[in-house]
């Protein structure tokens, strides 16, 4: 087994801060970053054969999505063994290899922690479901019927019901996602002791932390009452579960079990879909000793239409500009953000805040610039480093992502052909099958994923939209993203300098400075296809100031007019 890696730090981290304050993190879709065994689906192997493109990157800690036993129902999201590696990935032996591989290299890893629920094929639910009076009955979250349905009217993430009914029993589960996917009673303390003995186990096999999924629903309340109905027709229990009454003790009670004694090393990040800033500042206070970040969704839905995520929406970049200054501003003093606009949840961020076709180096450029010089820890997900687009899904056939394929079943069931085209043409923009096609390393048929025919469709735009052409490319979005993670390695106002909005109602620009002591860092960026218009005092102030960045003319200071998506970066 491997060692925990201790050494790496950044001259931008000041002493006695945490590593991880001047750290970048690249999140790995195995399923889709390499395959090494040539069956259509990445592996483990793949990304041990593809170690130096993260060496070429810059990148300090790799987050790795689910590589545990497994049925696939929700592509690793439910697990039936959390001390085994899915064959289709590789064996454990293949795991601490890469674990070894990368941290030869440097490089940390960390993995997916999914504790709120587990495979209904989980050998716990096996046990709890077989009886009314079997000792792991408790393990799970059952309720007898209410008027002859199910307990109360919530609703699951994927569509439908979130109880369902055992037959043999006469009780209902309860599953936020998939019928499959049962939740984790967390207050029964064995459930409790057997999560943390299972995260103690990873660590000591040399993991270096835990990105936590959707870790604010484990605590439920007590009574499981109604949510307030919405749009699906579903009630929406999340005021109920999302950071419910006990979710600080359980926290701080894991960081007591788990992380005392390791913390300085390790890694700990949470998603948390109902987290608001005031919320983060408590789990994220290192006095409290929970958690070192969170990722918060409210930048993410700015563009939904009405009806959620798969009705179209138009991004109103005020109020982007608005919410990252909140986040920025209201963790200044306590807490840490992460910075992102990609993961395997999201739609790709070139196509949907940016222009994948005119403009796709200047806005995907633009838009990484504008996330990783605030203040945070940024995450970049597979792909985005080369500005992968989103796929031109054709036909519902071509979509393997259980959430949309609910979605499209159930609004199209008895829909005319012409409304469903509409539908498809929704879903193709928002599903999250978008961040899931192969990784594009070349511009071989197969895109230098995998030499069989993949598991979902290559895009293709990979024929000039590829790893192995932008390597060397010093105009590439790769090299751009290897010079903002320098910047990040060795300024520390980048780091630690305090954030300041600029020209907050402008609807096209977004600007912001960045101040440490004598140092000021300054991000502008026309994040619009139109030409722009700086007002004049800004640009006088600037003038002398030393370009550090600019997707348009390297090296030229801050003029009055910026070009459709371009972006400056200045330092004085």
């Amino acid at each position: 087994m491997t060692t925990l890696l201790t050494s790496v730090r950044h001259p931008s981290v000041r002493n006695g801060e945490p590593w991880w304050k001047g750290a970048v993190v690249y999140q790995i879709y195995p399923r889709s970053f390499a395959d090494g065994d040539g069956d259509g689906m990445g592996d483990l192997r793949g990304i041990i054969e593809h170690a130096d493109h993260l060496v070429r990157l810059g990148v300090d800690v790799v987050w790795l999505s689910p590589v545990y036993a497994s049925p696939q129902d929700d592509n690793g999201y439910d697990i039936s063994d959390y001390f085994a590696v899915h064959p289709a990935f590789g064996t454990l032996d293949d795991l601490d290899e890469l674990i070894a591989t990368l941290h030869e290299r440097g490089i940390r890893l960390i993995m997916d922690l999914v504790v709120n629920h587990t495979s209904d094929e989980h050998a716990w639910f096996q046990e709890s479901r077989s009886s009314l009076d079997n000792p792991k009955r408790d393990w799970y979250i059952w309720r007898d019927p209410r008027d002859g349905g199910a307990p109360n009217n919530w609703g699951s993430f994927f569509s439908g019901p979130a109880w369902d009914l055992d037959e043999a029993t006469g009780q209902y589960y309860l599953h936020l996602f998939s019928p499959k996917q049962p939740d984790l009673n967390w207050e029964n303390h064995e459930v409790r002791s057997e999560i943390y003995r299972m995260m103690n186990w990873w660590l000591d096999r040399g993991v270096d932390g835990f990105r936590m999924d959707v870790i604010s629903f484990i605590s439920k309340p007590d009574d499981l009452a109604d949510g307030r109905v919405g749009s699906s027709g579903w009630g929406d229990g999340m005021a109920l579960y999302g950071s419910g009454p006990r979710i600080h003790d359980y926290l701080q009670e894991m960081h007591r079990e788990v992380f005392d004694g390791r913390a300085d090393n390790v890694l700990t990040v949470g998603e948390m879909v109902d987290v608001t800033p005031e919320k983060a500042r408590l789990y994220t206070d290192p006095r409290r000793r929970e958690l070192d970040m969170v990722f918060h969704f409210d930048h993410v839905g700015l563009d939904h239409g009405p009806g959620g995520k798969f009705t179209a929406g138009m991004l109103d970049l005020v109020a982007l500009k608005r919410v990252f200054a909140r986040w920025q501003e209201e963790l200044a003093d306590v807490g840490w953000n992460s910075l992102y606009w990609n993961n395997h949840d999201q739609p790709r961020v070139v196509s949907r805040f940016g222009d994948d076709t005119r403009y796709w180096y200047e806005s995907a450029t633009a838009l990484a610039t504008t996330l990783h010089l605030m203040r945070g820890t940024p995450y970049i997900y597979q792909g985005e480093e080369i500005g992968m687009t989103n796929m031109p899904f054709a036909s519902i056939d071509d979509f393997r992502d259980l959430e949309t394929l609910n979605h499209y079943r159930e609004v199209t069931r008895g829909m005319d052909p012409d409304r469903a085209r509409h539908v498809l043409e929704a879903i193709t923009l928002a599903s999250r099958d978008n961040a899931r096609t192969p990784v594009q390393w070349n511009g071989s048929p197969g895109a230098g994923f995998s030499s069989a025919e993949p598991w979902i469709a290559v895009n293709p735009n990979h024929t000039w939209l590829n790893a192995e052409a932008q390597y060397d490319d010093p105009r590439s979005v790769f090299a751009w993203y290897r010079r903002l993670i320098e910047l990040r390695h060795s300024e520390p106002v980048v780091v630690d300098g305090r954030f300041r909005l600029l020209l907050a109602e402008d609807p096209q620009v977004f600007a912001y400075t960045r101040t440490l002591d004598a140092t000021t860092l300054l991000v502008v960026a026309n994040l619009s296809g139109r030409p722009a218009t700086l007002p004049d005092d800004l640009c006088d102030q600037w003038r002398s100031a030393r370009t550090v960045l600019g997707n348009h003319r390297e090296g030229a200071p801050l003029a009055p007019r910026l070009a459709p998506w371009e972006t400056v970066v200045a330092i004085r």
